[in-house]
């Protein structure tokens, strides 16, 4: 019996309880960073929805409602700012504790979420000219492919950096009242438009305008953009619960990412150390009430030790962009802090939100036929290896993700340790509504760890970005524009770089990345393979990006689990919050 078919006939009440016990039940793990010892206990206007053309057919019997929050630069241990979802969702559900953005970076990630490729086959690099929106060809997606398998379909929120702004890739106009093919009910936001009468933009908190279904509706200033997208996620709930057919909803919030306006307590938004390079630590603009919540639990930033110890003393195994940083001064441990503090208040009023989103697909019945899932588009560095803040690179802190799900046959409280990246998420998401990949897929679903438990390591996880340096060296490996290509295995993560620095690290003992071990004896031959592997997924295209690693780099399912229990406890010791 299939996973899909097993999840099936859990939605439909057949009893399986004998065979779901024996894969979601067992002993109490230790926490990860879903839950770690420093846990602490008007509607909008919406115009008519559109009629999607094009080919149908009905949805298979019992395919379940798909429901998708997404953060932006969320980190994975920033759940410890998400009681709610923690409490209905990561409860009754499963955590990945080894969820990760290929691409680490807004843009890139989200078109890879809408294709299920990596950024080497969308091409979408950036996030600004002459990539972000405009180079993203969106008439095949997510969208289109759950649509011809008979779902409604939605969108909020945050779409690609530059919607609005750019001209869309497939009708040539202007993309600030364009609806991409396939969304059944859509309302994105708006980035800041010249000379189009439309006032305020994605990033700005508190006038965030949107384009539903065609028309721009900039009514919204004052008006937190968080609770704007909350309320559209309730509204469209209840629509969509009134309708026959199974929904997938895609829910974008702009926290924690940073944002205007300026606030009296926002520390500067650059600042200078003591080499003379400028740090970026611009922070999200939070409503009133939530302010100082976490003052008292938050008394660092997020990647500084909680030792009050340096950075990384010692950071001559790094590459030279990280080597030329000063370790953080007084006023600029001050200014991470802030930024830390107000990262966690405007993730604890998205978590309201989400809140009230679950509470009315439980009130509508829908919630027993809903997988609900919640990620972040990327993670981001809040102190770690000198870096104030930032991503796109490829170390854990910006790589992590949150990914939690519950849905039919997922309700039990459980941890799953075999990766799981973007592009595997919307490989499950198509797979759990039996409908086909929009394009060549590069992920795989994970629908057999959800049901099933941990199959184990075998297959790398590719990490790639663009503009971290040597962008127009000739460097063997590299084509196009990319300067950096990574392997994450259970144990190690690899990173090559277009200026020719390679970092190893061994994460079985050096979780925090602290000792780049490349070029030593003891790990030659596992460079070598890793090298190999490299060589040979770096332009994959489909399978090719499913090739199973060689033996000595695999971890089954109890190897990945110590790794990752053992992951955890050390990050968490290092860097963890506790309650006080």
């Amino acid at each position: 019996m299939t996973p899909r078919v097993v999840l099936r006939l859990v939605a439909a009440g057949v009893a399986l309880a004998a065979v779901m016990t024996a894969v979601l039940s067992g002993a109490q793990e230790p926490e990860g960073p879903a839950g770690s010892s420093a846990a602490g206990t008007a509607g909008p206007s919406v115009a008519p929805l559109p009629v999607v053309s094009g080919p149908t057919r009905e949805a298979a019997p019992s395919s379940p409602n798909i429901v998708m929050v997404m953060a932006d630069d969320m980190r994975a241990d920033d759940l410890l700012f998400m009681p709610a979802l923690r409490k209905l969702v990561g409860a009754h559900g499963l955590t990945f504790q080894n969820s990760f953005s290929p691409y680490p970076l807004c843009c890139p990630a989200r078109a890879s979420f809408l294709t299920g490729q990596y950024a080497h086959n969308h091409h979408v690099w950036w996030h600004e000219e002459p990539y972000g929106y405009g180079a993203f060809d969106d008439s095949r997606t997510l969208a289109t492919s759950l649509t011809e398998a008979g779902y409604a379909t939605g969108f909020i929120g945050k779409y690609l950096n530059r919607y609005g702004p750019a001209r869309s890739l497939v009708s040539g106009g202007p993309s600030y009242r364009y609806v991409p093919s396939g969304w059944t009910d859509w309302r994105g936001s708006i980035d800041h438009v010249e000379g189009v009468g439309i006032h305020g933009g994605t990033y700005h908190y508190l006038d965030t305008p949107f384009n539903v279904n065609g028309k721009v509706d900039n009514g919204y200033r004052g008006r937190y953009n968080t609770h704007v997208i909350g309320d559209f996620s309730v509204d469209m709930a209840r629509r969509f619960g009134q309708g026959s057919k199974p929904f997938f909803m895609y829910v974008n919030y702009v926290a924690p990412h940073f944002g205007g306006p300026f606030e009296s307590d926002d520390p500067p938004a650059q600042m200078t150390d003591a080499s003379g390079n400028t740090h970026d630590l611009r922070t999200p603009a939070v409503p009133p009430s939530v302010r100082g919540r976490f003052d008292r639990l938050i008394t660092r930033g997020a990647g500084m030790p909680r030792n009050g110890g340096p950075s990384e003393a010692d950071i001559s195994d790094k590459p030279e962009a990280y080597r030329r940083n000063a370790e953080p001064s007084a006023a600029e441990r001050r200014a991470m802090t802030e930024l830390t503090r107000q990262r966690a208040e405007s993730i604890y009023v998205m978590d309201r939100q989400v809140r009230r989103l679950v509470r009315e697909l439980k009130r509508s019945g829908e919630w027993r036929n809903t997988v609900f899932m919640f990620t972040s588009d990327n993670g981001y560095y809040l102190g770690e290896h000198r870096k104030r803040s930032g991503k796109a690179r490829a170390h854990e802190p910006s790589l992590r993700v949150p990914f939690l799900v519950t849905g039919p046959g997922m309700r039990t409280k459980a941890k799953r340790y075999d990766p799981i990246t973007t592009i595997d998420v919307s490989a499950s998401i198509l797979d759990l509504a039996s409908a086909e990949p929009p394009r060549l897929p590069d992920g795989t679903s994970r629908v057999p760890t959800m049901l099933e438990g941990d199959q184990g390591w075998t297959t790398p996880v590719l990490d790639e970005a663009t503009f971290t340096g040597g962008s127009y060296r000739k460097t063997p490996g590299f084509r196009g524009p990319r300067t950096s290509i990574g392997i994450r295995t259970a144990r190690y993560s690899y990173i090559r770089s277009r200026t020719r620095e390679t970092e190893l690290y061994d994460l079985a003992r050096d979780p925090l990345q602290m000792r780049n071990v490349h070029g030593q004896r003891a790990y030659r031959e596992a460079e070598r393979a890793l090298s190999r592997v490299w060589w040979q997924t770096r332009h994959c295209d489909g399978q090719e990006c499913l090739t199973p690693l060689p033996p000595e780099l695999r971890a089954g399912a109890g190897r990945e689990r110590a790794l990752g229990r053992r992951y955890w406890r050390r990050v968490l010791a290092f860097y963890g919050f506790r309650a006080p």
